[in-house]
């Protein structure tokens, strides 16, 4: 059943019946957005065509072409070099030879820009093979171009490479001695009912960094797989954007410029480095396993992957030792008891092993009692063997099988010559670890987020966007593995590219214990909702504060979620009547009848949102106005619903231009996230700078700068000064202070 027609897969191999994405170089200028789409399907055509040949040339070229027009110079620059290097076709060299130029002259490099307008006359001059009407448009291009060297030759040569900063203030001012990538903060205890988890040294104040660290083992979400895959050739080459199209696979960077693997059609990174990098480390074994690792799930390509890595720490002694003392014929068997005691196998557990005492002090650290960012410290994150049903270690169990199989497969395909990596020696030992890792990732794997901003159709010459968070990939993090969870945490997490930071987002008292959410959130669920969904997936039931509040004492619905009064207003209360809270009140109503009300409100505001996606946006604007007059006859102000459809209407208005109405439903938004969420929130957070983005636009100075401010200190919480919306923030206060105040659009 995981086997049906990989040999042929979307990605595996490069296909020669791919249809042609190459097309020669037209004129046509295009919309922004169009220049970005043009990227990514010509990134499509590179992956699937051949090296070094007239079609990858071709979409190289292509790319080039679509870069330029998004200011993206470097990389412009790049794929020209990359379809030269595929053999780019002779007579169309003069195009790129020009655009090289353009982006040299823009980018300030005047000798290089010079030394490309010579090389490109003196390759005329040997070979003149244009037609007149060519000849003289090339020849005006370069005298336009020389004007331009000229005159920026008295100007000091410059580079205006965009360089990533990458959480400056991240490095950790002092390392701690007993835990790699967390600071001098914390420290590392163990507990026979909590096991192991961080505690503060000292006290630590909101916003400090407690844990920086890069990821174990990461793999990309590849992304929803096109529903004709396995329908003919016709369908079978979705050009649709996935993450896979715009992010590397190995550092998960952005990148509208991608470099795909010359084996394969489904691995592409941000730059030759990172190809080589992540071939050197897994992908020389992984690449022609893909169609496989898809059918059988990112938990198994995780799993690989960390044996793969395991390779250069000689990991392969642990596992080898556990070979050597727990040996049977069956161990690999799901049900085998020496297969639970493989995976059950604790190397910091103190006891009796051939008559000698063994004690690490932690389970995951070293001799010296150092934990790691290694394999050691992967190997030893609890699996749970015990609690995952007979089921689901069947199918992992199944899963591991059929990829070893497929990996003894191409182990006896590969040259006699060629070094047999260790993993091929060894598989039978590797596939029981491999089995262990896939166990574990229930509770520890870790979702790596990004922000994604999609334009809004519609708006005022497409500057409105909405952003959301997407799940970009799955990794391991040992050390964030050590945060034991609670339902109103004390930190906050965020990621850059492959690195976790965990900030305090509260102060944290000497002794206190630090504590990250593994999901369930107090503001988010309710406690019946967060047990469950905590038993079923963590294994364990929640003692938080949060959760024993709600257990221990009758607590009222959350203001988020209250009805009100249709006669007087006031917050309905009571279990399936409800009855007016106001005691010159005696409305009643059964609670029933209410929430099937609130079903209809979401589905009017589903529509109407679809509308505004659509681009539709007065017929939106309409259809939110009467759900709000519909919203405001039974649920409360601060009602998660009356938020969105604020929310809403604030974004309809910014596409429409107007910053003024816009600025005034988001600040009701605002006010119902600050009651969900708190007034320090990261949500708070977001909400303000939107808010702030609102007066900024509409060149309302006093506003923007407050906001500005306010978003400001609470994003520096929980993400740093170096966090993209920060940046933002800055630059809009510099541009606000020196702005004269006079406005340029519609006042607020």
């Amino acid at each position: 059943m995981f086997l049906n027609n990989l040999s042929r897969g979307y990605f595996v191999g490069k296909d020669p019946n791919a249809p042609p994405f190459y097309r020669e170089e037209g004129n046509k200028k295009f919309q922004k957005k169009d220049y970005v789409g043009a990227t990514v399907l010509y990134s499509k055509g590179i992956s699937h065509s051949r090296p070094h040949t007239v079609d990858i040339s071709l979409c190289y070229a292509n790319r080039s072409a679509a870069l330029f027009y998004l200011d993206q110079y470097e990389m412009c620059l790049k794929d020209i070099t990359r379809a030269q290097m595929h053999g780019y076709p002779e007579r169309l060299q003069p195009k790129v030879m020009l655009r090289k130029t353009e982006c040299l002259v823009t980018l300030g490099r005047l000798q290089e820009a010079g030394q490309t307008i010579r090389d490109l006359e003196s390759n005329f001059a040997a070979k003149p093979t244009l037609a007149a009407a060519q000849f003289q448009i090339l020849q005006r291009n370069l005298c336009r171009l020389k004007r331009k060297v000229q005159e920026k030759g008295n100007l000091t040569e410059t580079y205006t490479t965009t360089v990533t900063k990458t959480f400056e203030d991240m490095d950790l001012r002092e390392e701690n001695e007993q835990i790699s990538s967390a600071s001098s903060s914390v420290s590392l205890c163990i507990d026979p009912l909590k096991g192991r988890y961080l505690i503060a040294t000292k006290d630590i104040l909101p916003g400090e960094l407690l844990v920086k660290e890069d990821a174990f083992v990461s793999v990309l979400n590849p992304g929803e797989m096109p529903p004709g895959l396995h329908h003919g050739l016709e369908n079978k080459w979705d050009t649709r954007i996935t993450n896979g199209d715009l992010y590397c696979h190995r550092c998960l960077k952005h990148t509208l410029a991608t470099v795909p693997c010359d084996g394969c059609s489904y691995a592409k990174y941000c730059s030759n480095e990172c190809m080589q990098q992540a071939w050197d480390l897994y992908h020389q074994i992984e690449c022609s396993l893909g169609g496989l690792l898809l059918t059988l799930g990112i938990f198994c390509h995780i799993a690989l992957r960390s044996t793969l890595l395991a390779r250069f720490e000689d990991a392969s002694k642990v596992i080898r030792k556990l070979y050597s003392e727990i040996s049977n014929k069956d161990m690999c068997s799901p049900e085998s008891e020496n297969l639970v005691q493989i995976l059950n196998y604790d190397l910091g557990e103190e006891g009796e092993r051939h008559g000698k005492t063994v004690k690490i002090p932690v389970p995951g650290c070293d001799i010296n009692g150092k934990y790691e960012n290694n394999y050691n410290a992967v190997f030893n994150l609890l699996a749970h063997t015990e609690n995952h049903s007979p089921e689901y270690k069947f199918l992992c169990a199944l899963s591991v099988s059929a990829l070893c199989r497929q990996l003894e497969a191409a182990d006896s395909k590969k040259p006699e010559t060629a070094a047999p990596p260790a993993l091929y020696s060894e598989l039978n030992i590797w596939g029981v670890a491999m089995l262990k890792h896939m166990l574990q990732l229930q509770c520890n794997a870790q979702a790596i987020t990004t922000i994604q901003e999609t334009a809004l159709s519609g708006s005022k010459e497409n500057n409105v966007c909405n952003s959301r968070q997407i799940r970009l990939a799955t990794g391991i993090f040992p050390v964030v593995s050590l945060l034991n969870h609670s339902c109103s945490p004390n930190t906050s997490v965020s990621f850059s590219s492959t690195v976790a930071t965990i900030r305090a987002s509260q102060q944290i008292g000497k002794g206190q214990e630090i504590l990250h959410c593994y999901g369930p959130h107090y503001s988010r669920m309710g406690v019946a909702d967060r047990q469950q969904k905590l038993r079923s997936q963590y294994f364990f039931d929640c003692g938080c504060p949060a959760c024993q509040k709600e257990k221990h004492r009758a607590v009222a619905r959350p203001r988020w979620e209250a009805f009100c009064c249709n006669q007087c207003g006031a917050l309905l209360q009571g279990g399936d009547i409800l009855s007016c809270g106001s005691m010159s009140c005696t409305e009643s109503v059964s609670r029933d009848h209410l929430t099937s009300q609130l079903q209809d409100l979401q589905q009017q505001v589903g529509i109407a949102q679809e509308l505004l996606r659509s681009g539709k946006l007065e017929q939106a604007v309409q259809l939110l106005l009467e759900c709000r007059h519909d919203a405001e006859s039974f649920l409360s102000a601060e009602h998660s619903m009356v938020g969105e459809i604020e929310d809403s209407l604030a974004q309809t208005y910014a596409a429409l231009g107007d910053w003024q109405k816009s600025a005034t439903h988001l600040q009701k938004s605002l006010r119902v996230v600050e009651v969900r969420h708190g007034p320090s929130s990261v949500e708070v957070g977001h909400e303000l700078f939107k808010l702030a983005q609102l007066f900024f636009n509409g060149f309302a100075i006093p506003e923007a700068l407050n906001t500005v401010e306010r978003a400001e200190k609470v994003l520096m919480v929980h993400y740093g000064p170096c966090n993209d919306e920060i940046q933002e923030l800055q630059k809009m206060k510099s541009c606000l202070l020196n702005s004269p105040p006079i406005p340029l659009g519609p006042s607020l």
